[in-house]
């Protein structure tokens, strides 16, 4: 079976670092296989002949970093189905000085916040955004020029924010593609 594994708050601003290679070296020591390392952010696609937890995974990372690493572990089946709930016309497009692109994410969920409720919790503002549950993940739209004022923005550094893991929009396709 196939899995995608995504850290939370590792290499952001020098801080946690987790190198591609030993980040992969570990996922191999745990007997996985056909690993690929996306990005240095904490993504990884492999495969595994045996059902795999996040807490196994998290465990041996932690070991081997030496620090708390939240961890995730999503199957093939849900990676791609949150991947495809993505509406196809959803970019991230690179910030410019007009403020002109959109911002689109997806929220990748901890277990205890995996519920559709969390939509209302966020501070869901449609008058701005455009927010979708699917089971795992919360996607998420807004332009560049109302950002600021998205309900994301208020989330950093809550407990709210704590439980879940944010990638691109690019990043989710790709993973998808990947597994």
């Amino acid at each position: 079976m196939r899995y995608v594994t995504l850290l939370r708050g590792v290499n952001v601003g020098g801080n946690h670092r987790v190198p591609k290679a030993e980040f992969q070296a570990a996922l191999e020591g745990l007997g996985f296989y056909n690993v690929t390392i996306y990005l240095n952010s904490g993504n990884a696609v492999f495969a595994s002949d045996s059902s795999v937890e996040a807490a196994m995974v998290q465990q041996a990372l932690e070991s081997h970093f030496g620090f708390t690493i939240p961890t995730l572990v999503l199957p093939e089946e849900k990676v791609k189905k949150i991947a495809e709930a993505i509406p196809s016309h959803w970019t991230n497009d690179t910030p410019q000085p007009d403020k002109s692109g959109q911002k689109s994410d997806v929220l990748y969920l901890f277990d205890d916040i995996n519920t559709p409720e969390i939509i209302e919790e966020l501070g869901y503002k449609p008058e701005i955004e455009e927010m979708i549950y699917v089971d795992g993940a919360v996607l998420t739209a807004i332009s560049r020029a109302n950002q600021s004022k998205g309900s994301l923005q208020r989330l950093i550094g809550t407990k709210l924010y704590a439980d879940m893991t944010v990638r691109n929009v690019n990043t989710a396709r790709k993973l998808a593609e990947l597994i």
